[in-house]
């Protein structure tokens, strides 16, 4: 019995090891005086303050952010009403439509990136910018509708007709009523959206192939010289706001259960 819980621990220790260690490897060689990524040749900001005087890194960067911002906004608005629209159509309908939404999410992405290039090519729209939107906006809605639609579901389905009577609009009930209620789930999907959005490769090159328009990932893949210290510096400042955040998450969740 001992043995087996040794063994365990081991396994998750091996696990967390092999995880984490090239994590913090990028982390540490961020600041190495050198471009050697594995040998250690001093401290330096060199990488980080290049990384800001760098145009091509900075407008990557933007467009990672300014796609992820929008197709997450849009993405959100359209799975929300999509997800309590579900909630008032007849089972049949219902059940055909949370079929045909899971198909992108298991669908392998180069299948989906292709059907997203073979589509911009057939109406002949312009590879770009709005092209990687569109693209993130299809791939990341379905996310937000399985993620709203069994917050809906569970709703009081007396809500909407309780606010009718004490003389609320269709508007009033569903922006006073409904979505108060299902904010939580909404600001998940919204979460998976962004995330979705944000770390997306294959659909986000397939959409822009043969434009200038390039987000953090593409700007990866197409480096001519391999991996450079200032990208360690960029994914070290990726590391260190998701980290915040988690961490704000946390300390926030403390609070409102020492609270209740």
């Amino acid at each position: 019995m001992k043995t087996s819980k040794l063994f365990g621990k081991g396994f998750i220790f091996l696990v967390l090891i092999f995880t984490y260690l090239p994590i913090l490897s990028l982390v540490i060689f961020s600041f190495n005086e050198s471009k050697s990524l594995t040998r250690w040749s001093g401290f330096s900001l060199e990488w980080y303050v290049k990384l800001f005087q760098s145009r091509e890194i900075m407008s990557a960067v933007f467009i990672t952010f300014l796609v992820a911002i929008i197709s997450t906004v849009i993405s959100t608005v359209i799975g929300t009403f999509a997800a309590i629209s579900l909630t008032k159509t007849r089972k049949a309908l219902r059940e055909i439509t949370l079929s045909t939404n899971n198909i992108p999410i298991v669908n392998p992405e180069i299948v989906t990136a292709i059907a997203f290039f073979v589509l911009f090519g057939a109406f002949q729209i312009d590879r770009g910018l709005v092209t990687m939107i569109l693209a993130h906006v299809a791939f990341s809605t379905p996310y937000v509708l399985i993620t709203v639609y069994p917050k809906v579901k569970s709703l009081d389905p007396n809500l909407a007709h309780a606010a009718s009577d004490l003389g609320a609009t269709p508007t009033q009930a569903l922006f006073k009523v409904i979505i108060p209620q299902i904010k939580i789930g909404i600001l998940a999907g919204a979460a998976i959206a962004f995330t979705m959005s944000f770390d997306d490769f294959v659909i986000s090159y397939f959409a822009v192939s043969g434009s200038a328009i390039k987000n953090i990932s593409i700007y990866l893949y197409t480096l001519k010289r391999g991996i450079e210290p200032t990208i360690n510096a960029l994914s070290t400042l990726i590391i260190l706001v998701i980290g915040l955040k988690i961490v704000h998450d946390y300390v926030k969740s403390g609070q409102k259960l020492t609270e209740e």
